[in-house]
C-alpha cells in the first residue's frame, strides 16, 4: 500500500490475480458504498485561473479556502460518499501490465468539477489541445520526466490555458458519485441568447447548411470510391 494526501494504491499479494475481488477491509479513504449515507451532501466548489480556492457545504453550512484545507475536507466528504474508487489494469513503463486499485476521493471531485467549469470557460480548439497536453504532462510525471525540459514547457503551456477558467460548479455527492448539478462563471464563453431555441439572434439554424454541404463533400466522394470499387 502507498499512500499520500492524493490517494491510496494497492498492489500485490491477491490482487495479482486480475479476477480476484478486493478483499473486504481493503479500502482505506472510502466507506463501502452500500454503507454510505442515504443523504447527499451538495458542494459548491469555486476556481481561479484553475485551482480551487473555496469548498462550501451547502449541506453542513461548512466552508474551507486554505488549499490544503480544500482538499484535505474533498477527501472526508468523498470517503464518506464512496467518491474516488478504481479497479483497473495498467500498462507499466517496462512494458509489463499490473493489476492496481486506487482511491481518490477528493482528486475525483476536483477533476469532476474542474472539467466542468474548463468547458464553460475555455474555447473549444484551445481546450482540445490542452486536453492533449494533460496527458502528455500525466506521463511525464509518471515517468519521474518533473525537471525535464519538456515537463517544464508542458506546465508553462498548462498554467497559461487556465487564465480564464474561473467559476463555481454545484455538484451533489451521492452513493459513490459526484453529480454535477450547475455552474456559473463571470469568464463563461456559454452565451444563453446564442444557444436559446426560443430568442431570435444573429444565429439562424439555416446557417448551418454550407457548414453541412461542406463537411459531406469528402464523404460523397468517399462513397463514390467506395461504390466504384465494390462494381
Amino acid at each position: 500500500m502507498d499512500a499520500n494526501l492524493m490517494h491510496i494504491s494497492y498492489e500485490s499479494g491477491v490482487l495479482e490475480n486480475p479476477d480476484h475481488h478486493a478483499p473486504d477491509g481493503l479500502y482505506q479513504m472510502t466507506v463501502d458504498p452500500e454503507k454510505a449515507p442515504e443523504e447527499a451532501d451538495v458542494i459548491e466548489l469555486e476556481f481561479k485561473k484553475g485551482a480551487a480556492v473555496r469548498v462550501t457545504n451547502l449541506t453542513a453550512n461548512v466552508s474551507k479556502t486554505n488549499p490544503l484545507d480544500v482538499f484535505v475536507y474533498l477527501n472526508e466528504l468523498g470517503g464518506k460518499h464512496s467518491i474516488g474508487r478504481v479497479d483497473l489494469v495498467e500498462n507499466r513503463s517496462i512494458g509489463m501490465k499490473s493489476r492496481g486499485i486506487y482511491e481518490t476521493p477528493g482528486g475525483t471531485i476536483l477533476i469532476e468539477a474542474h472539467t466542468d467549469i474548463e468547458i464553460f470557460t475555455m474555447d473549444r480548439e484551445m481546450r482540445r489541445i490542452k486536453r492533449d497536453l494533460d496527458l502528455k504532462f500525466g506521463d511525464q510525471v509518471y515517468k519521474g520526466f518533473w525537471f525535464s525540459p519538456e515537463c517544464e514547457f508542458t506546465r508553462k503551456c498548462i498554467a497559461l490555458s487556465q487564465e480564464s477558467v474561473e467559476g463555481v460548479v454545484t455538484m451533489k455527492l451521492y452513493k459513490g458519485r459526484a453529480y454535477i448539478l450547475g455552474r456559473r462563471s463571470e469568464l463563461s464563453l456559454y452565451n444563453e441568447e446564442l444557444v436559446s431555441m426560443n430568442v431570435q439572434g444573429d444565429y439562424e439554424p439555416t446557417d448551418a447548411g454550407g457548414f453541412i454541404k461542406i463537411n459531406s463533400l469528402r464523404l460523397k466522394e468517399y462513397a463514390r470510391l467506395r461504390k466504384q470499387q465494390q462494381s
